[in-house]
């Protein structure tokens, strides 16, 4: 036999035994029907719940300091104008007049909300989305995106509220 032929037989059966001798490992997996079932029971129904945003809650005044207000059947405007400048300076990154953005739309909102909850809302966010129920769902309506403190005066919030008025 010649040398030649010895090698290239030695290669071959080298790469014949490298491939083989090796068991492939095969992943199972069993189904449970029983437990599948269970599962599938206990799965919550959709929740069919009004959106927070649409949500009526006109007698919850929200947690804060602001407890009771009392609005004057006319609207003052030059408070309201005030209200505009603070709405469009602070305001507009995240709430926009006409549609849902990062926050809700104002427009409609004492339709909706007490002047209570609102000025409770834009004075002390935080303490809000803690601890009242609509504020919380707001969170989770529009995906965790948190309202910012925007540190306003009682004076200035109740300007923002005459500016809704408006809306």
């Amino acid at each position: 036999m010649n040398t030649k032929t010895f090698v290239t037989g030695l290669v071959i059966s080298s790469l014949l035994l490298s491939c083989g001798g090796k068991e492939e490992k095969k992943e199972t997996f069993n189904v449970d029907r029983k437990k599948s079932t269970e599962t599938i029971a206990e799965t919550p129904e959709p929740n069919n719940e009004v959106p927070a945003s649409q949500r009526i809650t006109l007698e919850d005044k929200g947690v804060g300091q602001i407890k009771e207000i009392t609005l004057d059947p006319v609207i003052n405007m030059e408070m309201a104008a005030a209200g505009e400048a603070i709405f469009k300076t602070n305001c507009t990154a995240c709430h926009k007049l006409d549609k849902r953005f990062i926050g809700p739309s104002p427009k409609g909102i004492l339709e909706r909300r007490s002047p209570e909850w609102i000025m409770n809302m834009i004075l002390d966010p935080k303490l809000m989305t803690e601890q009242d129920r609509c504020a919380k769902d707001l969170l989770i309506e529009f995906n965790g995106a948190a309202m910012a403190n925007q540190n306003l005066t009682v004076e200035e919030t109740r300007s923002i509220l005459e500016y809704f008025r408006t809306l």
